[in-house]
């Protein structure tokens, strides 16, 4: 049962267009990744769905409510973990969740509980107490998704939820997340910079220049490049070649030249032959969703990709250039 679709969205900023009539809809219970450079239409997109943003055009419905006609009800149904920090360092980890309480109106007679029990499900009951300035970076990610989870919303919002943080925690935080979905049944719709950390994802939708690129589950993209990733370095002219000689689609990356074909264990030894001298290494690795997300835009995604500025100003560019 889907418990967020969208139809035609559009969103429009004067003469340039940020989101360009998307459909796509996210299961109850789902972790839903939503992945796309800077000035994709990404954040425009999770604005518009937790009604800080009005569409030009199209219908979007979270949990049974239209965003525009019932704000306040989708507002009662989500929870929103921001990239930025939002808590407050001078008070206590239950000070926090506490003032939450009151803000999403949870009846008076139930924060104790709730509080109690959204600090169990990310392990820091025993540091209620604790000014949220002593917490580490993981600990105060946490906090934020035990808030997020307060008045029992039906679908948390993550925005990059582990920007920053090393990789062990990272992954202490994905077990949690993994625990709500698990436990709760909380749908979870979440951005991140990180590949390997869109693997935790049921479906992944990859946006770029305001248009949903392709929707599916990471197997099922991977599964869409048709074989092993080959990475070859080389002299000059070998892509033109490359691709003449075995019609493939080569993508130059950083001096690399990389490309997809059906068995790469056959075929590294057949272009080692044939180019002899002159090629310096080559690689035969499994596709991942960098391969993915490559081959459907031509380029990779990294947290320090552009400013959003420079983003901005090149979609400009791009959308001139298509009109």
């Amino acid at each position: 049962m889907s418990i967020i679709k969208i139809e035609n969205l559009v969103k429009k900023f004067g003469e340039i267009t940020a989101v360009d009539g998307i459909n796509f809809s996210v299961n109850e219970g789902e972790i839903f990744g939503f992945l796309g450079p800077n000035g994709a239409g990404k954040s425009t997109t999770i604005k518009i769905l937790s009604t800080l943003l009005k569409p030009t055009a199209g219908t979007v419905e979270l949990a049974g409510y239209d965003v525009v006609k019932q704000p306040t009800q989708v507002r009662q149904s989500i929870g929103i973990v921001f990239q930025d920090p939002s808590l407050d360092n001078r008070l206590t980890a239950e000070e926090n969740l506490y003032f939450h309480a009151m803000l999403y109106n949870v009846p008076k007679e139930l924060r104790e509980e709730r509080i109690n029990h959204v600090l169990k499900i990310v392990d820091l009951i025993e540091r209620r107490k604790s000014l949220v300035k002593t917490f580490s970076g993981g600990m105060k990610r946490r906090l934020e998704i035990a808030r997020g989870l307060l008045h029992h919303p039906k679908v948390l919002f993550l925005d990059e939820p582990t920007v920053g943080l090393d990789p062990q925690t990272r992954n202490a935080i994905w077990d949690h997340v993994r625990k709500l979905r698990d436990e709760i049944g909380i749908t979870v719709f979440m951005t991140t910079h990180y590949m390997d950390e869109a693997e935790n994802c049921d479906r992944i939708a990859v946006i770029d220049y305001g248009k949903i690129q392709a929707i599916g589950s990471p197997a099922t993209l991977k599964r869409r490049l048709g074989g092993d990733k080959i990475v070859v370095r080389g002299d000059n002219g070998l892509k033109e070649e490359l691709v003449s000689r075995y019609n493939v689609e080569v993508q130059e990356l950083q001096g690399e030249y990389h490309f997809t074909v059906p068995n790469g264990a056959e075929f590294v030894p057949k272009v080692v032959s044939e180019f002899q001298g002159r090629i310096r290494s080559i690689q035969v690795k499994e596709p991942s969703l960098d391969d993915v997300f490559l081959k459907l835009t031509g380029r990779t995604i990294r947290s320090e990709e552009i400013s959003g500025r420079e983003a901005f100003r090149q979609n400009v560019r791009y959308r001139v250039r298509r009109h």
